[in-house]
């Protein structure tokens, strides 16, 4: 990171700097015992070889290493170092790992591991991700466990289940004449579609999901597994050359741009009535309301509610959790009561029962819940005359295994969040990534009908897959932590710009990205980069976005969309609008010359308007 990261991040905790492997072609970064970013030349063949161990939240450990010892040849490089998790009650896991690179292609990673005492776990082994940029809807070849070898294809469209399973090895194509093999030894591995949570990868991981969990690791027992990698083929690479700035292109105008909305808790309404201008001045043309009777929620939140729209005009959304404990008429009909009685004016609702958000993996048992054909009945019914949306209040991967009645809607929704599976900085923008594989997806089951996402913040609103969200209190890079030091930081606004970017030609009517107050707001906390009270540094950003809403988006491509993502769209005057986002934490240079520009120079996270 070329800048203080405190300003930049939220934190002045700063991520270990990568350890670049070389052997030959083949490419490798080491962070924190693991392989980030291999590659051939310059193709990345695996996004990362991980040895990750998972406590029964599917929280994730951080191993503390010892004995580090890295040998870096002429055609050839080795890692070792020991490692160990400490769980629960002061339960210890042990393990030893080697990697050993060569210039012929092949990567060779090995870990046995020990548990000291009897070691509790969701998941413990390797974690293999295959990149999706260039490889999604490839041919690949896979071999079983029972030695089957078959001729398939990466999903196109997110698979909602594992698309393959009993994995021993998968073979697809670098480049024309180039192979790479992953083979996995040591225990029983399958593939999921990571794109299900935003992640830019297809990960094959050790443990079928259809076994239980959490699982027991008995003492004294070592298991050791082994991932190796072998490149062949005959291809010439081609020369290196120093990076050309970033160029923009821009093409035709298609949907109107969405509306941009804030969620509003009941706790934070009075922070809001006291920020008016504020408010006012960030400009969202859509507030939604949170409201959920399983917290208690009840008249006095729908008349806090009520407050807030009388005194910012804006569209009203009421996302509403269905307990779905009793007669749903009646539940919803109440609900309906009480909104008449607060005087709150809705444009919509949107409803979901309670326990949809909660994820149903693999081989579980779906809970108990009513028909949604039922829940969307009774709330049409409690709410005649305004628009009923549903979908999920979790994530798209719930969306997609539970695949909603959309013809009983008016929208459908869901929302995304980066840190599922991992928090390092470079896995929360590669996220961006999979977003449009994720509209597409939904696109393909919902068709034309009204879309929806939000709000998709960097931090976890709440945990559909443990029975919480991480506390955070340290303010560092957490998984499913329930609030982002980054959302604080410059970071953000960079991650909301290319997070509206990825989605706009999906012609969504509403994206939610923030919260007006809050961990997830766009007013300052105390011990942030800007004074509490304060706007973040993502208060530009979605203030930007909503100058954008309902204007024509022009696709608007850049060069290198790893480093620049472009947004833009164009009024009826004919003027075009661009915000243009560097997502890396170094200096970028752009060629704006089609924006009628000269070369400009991106700080690292920086947003950028043109016209």
């Amino acid at each position: 990171m070329t800048a203080d990261a405190f300003p930049l991040c939220g934190t002045r905790a700063v991520e270990a700097e990568p350890v670049r492997l070389r052997a030959g072609a083949l490419s490798a970064d080491l962070v924190n015992g693991n392989l980030r970013t291999i590659r051939h030349g310059d193709i990345e063949v695996l996004r990362a070889i991980a040895y990750i161990v998972r406590d029964r939240d599917w929280g994730t450990y951080e191993p503390e290493l010892s004995d580090l010892v890295i040998d870096q040849g002429a055609d050839a490089f080795s890692v070792s170092y020991s490692a160990s998790c400490v769980g629960s009650g002061g339960s210890r896991l042990d393990f030893r790992a080697t990697i050993k690179g060569s210039a012929d292609g092949t990567l060779v990673f090995d870990v046995s591991a020990l548990p000291e005492s009897d070691f509790e776990t969701n998941r413990c082994g390797f974690c293999i991700l295959h990149p999706i940029a260039g490889l999604a809807g490839c041919p690949v070849t896979v071999e079983h466990t029972d030695g089957s070898v078959v001729a398939t294809k990466l999903p196109e469209l997110i698979d909602p289940w594992q698309p393959f399973k009993d994995l021993r090895a998968i073979t697809h194509e670098v480049r024309p004449g180039v192979t790479a093999e992953c083979r996995m030894e040591g225990d029983t591995f399958e593939m999921e579609d990571q794109r299900n949570w935003s992640d830019a990868s297809y990960k094959t991981y050790v443990r079928p999901l259809a076994l239980p969990w959490p699982y027991v690791l008995p003492a004294g027992q070592s298991n050791r597994q082994t991932v190796s990698l072998r490149i062949t083929g005959d291809s010439a690479l081609p020369a290196s050359a120093a990076a050309p700035p970033v160029r923009v292109e821009l093409g035709e105008a298609g949907a109107r741009l969405p509306d941009i909305g804030v969620i509003i808790y009941p706790d934070e309404v009075e922070t809001a009535l006291a920020n008016l201008p504020t408010l006012a001045e960030l400009g969202p043309q859509q507030l939604i309301f949170h409201y959920d009777p399983t917290r208690g929620h009840g008249l006095a939140a729908l008349q806090s509610f009520a407050r807030l729209a009388a005194a910012y005009p804006a569209g009203t959304t009421l996302e509403c959790v269905v307990a779905c404990t009793g007669d749903l008429d009646t539940e919803l009909s109440d609900v309906a009561g009480m909104v008449r009685q607060a005087g709150l004016k809705l444009s919509a609702i949107a409803a979901s029962p309670s326990v949809d958000r909660q994820s149903t993996p693999p081989g579980s048992a779906w809970p108990e819940c009513p028909p949604l054909e039922g829940v969307y009945a009774a709330a049409r019914r409690a709410f005649p005359g305004i628009r009923l949306g549903g979908g999920m209040f979790s994530y798209f991967t719930e969306l997609n295994r539970k695949r909603v009645p959309a013809g009983q809607l008016d929208f459908v929704t869901h929302c995304t969040c980066p840190i599922v599976h991992a928090a390092d900085d470079l896995s929360v923008m590669q996220s961006l990534e999979a977003l449009p594989f994720i509209t597409k997806s939904a696109r393909a089951i919902f068709g034309a009908k009204p879309y929806r996402i939000g709000p998709s913040t960097i931090a976890m609103r709440q945990n559909p897959y443990g029975g919480a969200t991480k506390d955070n209190p340290g303010g560092q890079r957490i998984a499913m932590a329930d609030r982002d030091p980054r959302h604080a930081g410059q970071f953000a606004t960079a991650w909301t710009i290319g997070y509206a970017a990825r989605v706009a030609p999906a012609g969504l009517e509403q994206l939610t990205l923030s919260a007006f107050t809050g961990p997830f707001g766009v007013l300052a906390a105390a011990g942030e980069p800007v004074a509490e009270g304060k706007p973040r540094p993502i208060f530009g950003a979605i203030k930007g976005l909503c100058g954008l809403a309902g204007l024509a988006h022009v696709a608007a491509k850049t060069s290198d969309e790893t480093k620049v993502l472009a947004l833009a769209g164009r009024a009826a005057s004919g003027e075009t609008v661009m915000w243009l986002a560097n997502l890396t934490a170094g200096d970028v240079t752009v060629d704006g010359s089609v924006l009628g520009q000269g070369q400009l120079v991106m700080a690292p996270y920086a947003i950028t308007r043109i016209g």
